[in-house]
């Protein structure tokens, strides 16, 4: 569930999915606007697996389990490195 397996296809791996909301937060923004760009950006990269929105919260627990996101006053901002 969280890396690629024989029942799990690499797109919707959950650090597949982490890391292609990583990239799409350039900028703090909402979860709604993060789950539209998101699907947008999957759109625009020909990525056609079903992403349901339970499987991007999940991806977004993931990435708050490894820090490497927070939340604060309904804003997810991406931490930075450094």
């Amino acid at each position: 569930m969280i890396t690629p397996t024989k029942g799990i296809a690499p797109q919707r791996a959950l650090l597949t999915v982490g890391a292609q909301i990583s990239m799409i937060l350039t900028e703090p923004m909402t979860v709604s606007q993060a789950w539209t760009a998101l699907k947008a950006w999957r759109a625009r990269h020909e990525n056609d697996a079903v992403l349901p929105f339970s499987w991007f919260v999940l991806a977004l627990d993931v990435l708050f389990a490894l820090g490497a996101i927070h939340l604060e006053d309904g804003i997810l901002y991406r931490k930075q490195v450094g």
